[in-house]
């Protein structure tokens, strides 16, 4: 592609990476709210759950603590794969196309799992999920080598 046209791409493959970070802040949003009304309806102090295992025990719904710490799970190796895209100038369509593929079965399986949390849906979603994230980095690995 033409200079211009390969600059588009390069600038346009840092926005799923950005909208990767609009996710997890909104399900960072969406747990502390959850918790800060189920503190407030259940008159929880904070200190009584100042550990992992006093929240479980005083506060049970975990579905959006669970997710935001599986953001950061395989999705860093999604944000890896966008700077090796970067750095070493193979951010084309194709590539693009699954980054932003990626980008919208973690927003799938993040709904599921803040909401009615099927595990079977969620764990179809996120083993496709998978398959995208190895399919970038086969991509990265082959486009390198050559």
């Amino acid at each position: 592609p033409t200079t211009k046209v390969r600059s588009m791409i390069n600038t346009a493959f840092f926005l799923p990476a950005f909208a990767m970070v609009l996710l997890t802040f909104c399900v960072m949003i969406r747990m502390l709210t959850g918790r800060i009304a189920e503190m407030k309806a259940n008159n929880i102090h904070p200190q009584s759950i100042a550990t992992s295992a006093a929240l479980i025990a005083k506060m049970p719904d975990t579905r959006a603590s669970d997710n935001f710490r599986n953001l950061f799970e395989t999705p860093v190796l999604f944000y890896a794969a966008m700077l090796f895209a970067q750095a070493t100038s193979q951010a084309g369509q194709v590539l693009l196309a699954l980054a932003w593929l990626y980008v919208v079965l973690r927003v799938v399986h993040s709904i599921i799992q803040c909401s009615y949390n099927k595990v079977m849906h969620r764990f179809y979603v996120f083993f496709t999920s998978v398959w995208v994230l190895l399919g970038i980095w086969v991509m990265l690995a082959v486009g390198y080598i050559r």
